[in-house]
């Protein structure tokens, strides 16, 4: 455990925060100075064949220990975190045997994050946490899987006596941008399967994510002098606030759950002679998907009608979709976690990610990719933690997976 949390805490306090402005990759210089540490703590500890590649992956081998036949597992996380708050000059903070009380983050700003906001606290009471200091967010997401991942590599070298087979692993840039999975070498990387250590609560087991697609709509008006506007202004700020209102009311983020999808504003700039909205479209349920992208597409058809052709463009790509339709044929691999959560005394709970992925892409290249639970809370901002005591179960059901692997029925690549 302190070695663990002595990576954590490292990690985290290195600024590898993704952008989606540069076009680059990886997104930011940043990731790279993450990476290239990381290369060497691997290489350190013992791991063969460690690479970082010119766009920011790095793989690594821990070579099998044992003669029998078995599939090669990965394990997976990324190194980025989110765009849309700081990750520079992150300080964190350990809270032993945290005792269900208030925990004051920032005693300067007053940022307090409570139990009664936040009740999944009082299920960690006498657990260490790891805390921000109100500031930034933490950057477990997805630091809390790359140590996890080193950690268990660590503890396999040092004890020979745990048999197990081939495993590689792989540190991806760029996850929070949608870009993870861009530029990984599925038949280079050369698991049957693997696992991203990218999700939450302890015992969080997920094979159904959100099929996805982005929606990008410019909207066009003619800016005339507001005294003589009369029957000649189109504002397209306005045209703007009325498709947004055509769209469902009760389709939003704040007013959804469980397997519910969405539609959801994340950008709206504009002037009365341009605007611009930028959408994500989510729902589980594949037709349901395809209807809400006929439903935003007709609206945009509705206004074209309504204010000529060409004031209203849309630009809907699809994004990712519900790996369950991949994992399902292979559900040994999610049997294989489940065990492993059961043997070293964890419940699993099974959900669907109301998100996606690394494992959602890559599981579609040909690579099946479940999501296993790290540890973290509340990702993205300020109010992110970490439970120590969860993460050190995340490391055990590493290892015990690796163990149990040897025992799966091997899937060969026409398999997949």
């Amino acid at each position: 455990m302190e070695k663990l949390t002595e990576r954590l805490l490292k990690y985290v306090q290195l600024n590898t925060q993704s952008s989606y402005d540069t076009g680059t990759h990886p997104s930011t210089a940043t990731q790279t100075v993450f990476a290239k540490v990381l290369a060497a703590e691997l290489a350190e500890i013992g791991l063969a064949d460690v690479k970082l590649s010119d766009t920011c992956y790095i793989t690594a081998t821990l070579p099998a220990n044992t003669e029998f036949a078995s599939p090669v597992v990965g394990f997976i996380a990324h190194m980025d975190t989110s765009p849309d708050m700081t990750s520079e000059n992150v300080n964190p903070r350990v809270v032993a045997n945290y005792d269900g009380s208030d925990l004051l983050l920032n005693d300067e700003k007053q940022i307090i994050m409570s139990p009664i906001d936040f009740p999944s606290l009082l299920n960690l009471t006498g657990q260490d946490l790891i805390i921000t200091d109100g500031c930034t967010l933490l950057g477990a997401d997805d630091k809390a899987g790359v140590a996890e991942i080193v950690t268990a590599m660590d503890y396999l070298i040092s004890h020979p006596e745990i048999k197990h087979g081939k495993i590689r692993i792989c540190f991806t840039p760029d996850e929070e941008i949608g870009e993870g999975a861009d530029n990984f070498d599925v038949p280079g990387f050369g698991a049957d399967f693997a696992y991203t250590m990218d999700g939450d609560e302890l015992g969080t087991l997920e094979y159904e994510n959100f099929n996805a697609a982005s929606a990008t709509i410019t909207i066009n008006g003619i800016n005339i002098h507001p005294g003589s506007a009369k029957d000649k202004m189109v504002n397209s700020i306005l045209t703007g606030m009325e498709l947004n209102s055509m769209l469902p009311a009760g389709e939003i983020p704040s007013m959804t759950e469980g397997y519910e999808g969405f539609f959801h504003l994340n950008d709206f700039s504009g002037t009365v002679e341009k605007t611009t909205l930028k959408y994500i479209i989510r729902d589980h349920n594949y037709g349901r998907f395809e209807a809400k992208k006929v439903k935003i597409t007709a609206i945009v058809e509705a206004l074209n009608k309504k204010y000529g052709s060409g004031t209203v463009d849309l630009q809907l790509k699809d994004q990712y979709y519900n790996m369950k339709e991949k994992i399902m044929p292979v559900y040994h691999i999610i049997e294989t976690a489940m065990r492993a959560m059961e043997q070293v005394g964890i419940t699993p709970k099974i959900k669907a990610i109301r998100g996606g992925t690394d494992g959602a892409r890559l599981t579609y290249m040909g690579l099946p990719t479940p999501n296993i639970f790290t540890g973290g809370t509340n990702f993205h901002g300020r109010y992110e933690y970490a439970s120590i005591n969860s993460m050190k179960k995340a490391v055990e059901v590493i290892i015990k997976i690796a163990e149990l692997a040897i025992a799966e029925p091997e899937m060969s690549c026409s398999q997949r």
